[in-house]
């Protein structure tokens, strides 16, 4: 299968738009059940942990199930860390295919993002590593993995913040 380059760019775009919205149903949405969300520590020697399972990770979900928790906990203001809800602007650029399967996508791209809360603006960017699968009509993300440069943050790091 020939994947589309512009349509590729939509469903990381509308990805990013559905959290900066806040519209979390939606933004779950564009995530396939069996997703691994990956987001590794640099570890002492200045390199990325390569095994979520034994080494230390920012953030680690193995399935959708783990989304789905946190955005449970975001909407039902259960998430201190999260109130209020900061507000974000994330920027997707330098979006390459790296390798395409029957109906998967892997795709790299640099983001940034302003995140706002308490009358200061933080700013997160990197670099990302999504496998997009093809399920129906749509792209789903079944993978994503989210390299952190500026990791020395001041505050716990959330879903929304990459």
């Amino acid at each position: 299968m020939n994947f589309d380059y512009a349509t590729i760019c939509a469903t990381l775009y509308r990805e990013a738009r559905l959290v900066d919205d806040r519209q979390w149903d939606e933004w779950l949405a564009c995530y396939a059940t069996d997703v691994t969300y990956w987001m590794p520590a640099w570890d002492d020697d200045d390199r990325l942990t390569d095994d979520p399972q034994t080494q230390i990770s920012l953030m680690y979900y193995p399935d959708r199930g783990g989304l789905e928790d946190r955005v449970f906990r975001i909407k039902t203001e259960r998430s201190s860390a999260s109130m209020p809800e900061p507000r974000t602007a994330h920027t997707v650029a330098n979006v390459e295919v790296l390798a395409q399967r029957d109906d998967e996508v892997d795709v790299r791209y640099n983001f940034n993002t302003l995140s706002h809360r308490y009358k200061v603006t933080d700013q997160y960017f990197g670099t990302m590593f999504v496998t997009l699968r093809k399920t129906g009509d749509a792209l789903l993300i079944a993978s994503k993995k989210i390299v952190l440069k500026n990791d020395y943050i001041r505050q716990v790091l959330d879903v929304y913040h990459v």
